[in-house]
């Protein structure tokens, strides 16, 4: 195959359902690279004496809902399944581990309930007669460092998966523009391309 003879000026928006899908793949390969980053700064924040225990459920909770949104279904099918994760090139217990990640995601986005800690309300008493009420709180555990490097493999896993697929949807979604002519790709919304700062490439 012959190189283009110019080099591509514009960008044209494509409509159809194999550019939709890949767009989502796109989607799910974000959310994958943003729960690598988390985890790599979970691991940097647990190996200190004192973690900030905001900075910890920040990335932790984000870290979740990424992962989750992954495995839905969408209108396109694309989102990853639990045979995706059963296939994946790891040793344990993977399934179960991909099952509690999803179950801490309802437990962290709960909206009415606190996923930090738990509160309880009792009455102080001295002599038989209540003195003024107390509230205590039970904290919950930071994830531990195991648990992050468990999170973080099947992250890396997925996005390996995910990018394979992206591959072969690009080569389709090529396919198919490469089949419309020139006043077809005219008519196509075209994109805007932002510039780069100067001094960058």
């Amino acid at each position: 195959m012959t190189a283009p003879s110019e080099t591509p000026r514009t960008v044209r928006r494509i409509g159809s359902p194999a550019a939709a899908a890949l767009a989502d793949l796109a989607a799910i390969f974000d959310d994958l690279q943003t729960v690598l980053l988390c985890c790599e700064r979970l691991v940097t924040q647990l190996s200190v004496p004192e973690p900030d225990p905001v900075v910890v459920e920040s990335l932790w909770t984000t870290a979740l809902l990424s992962y989750t949104r992954c495995f839905a279904p969408g209108g396109r099918g694309m989102g990853l399944t639990e045979a995706d994760v059963t296939g994946l090139q790891l040793e344990g217990e993977v399934l179960a581990w991909h099952q509690m990640l999803r179950q801490l995601k309802k437990h962290y986005a709960d909206p009415a309930a606190n996923p930090r800690e738990t509160f309880d309300v009792g009455v102080a008493v001295a002599d038989g007669v209540p003195q003024g009420v107390a509230i205590t709180s039970t904290r919950q555990a930071l994830p531990d460092t195991i648990s992050v490097h468990q999170t973080g493999a099947i992250a890396y896993q997925l996005s390996q998966l995910v990018d394979q697929r992206i591959a072969e949807h690009q080569g389709t979604v090529l396919e198919g523009a490469r089949s419309l002519s020139p006043s077809e790709l005219e008519t196509l919304d075209e994109v805007e391309l932002t510039d780069a700062p100067e001094g960058e490439a």
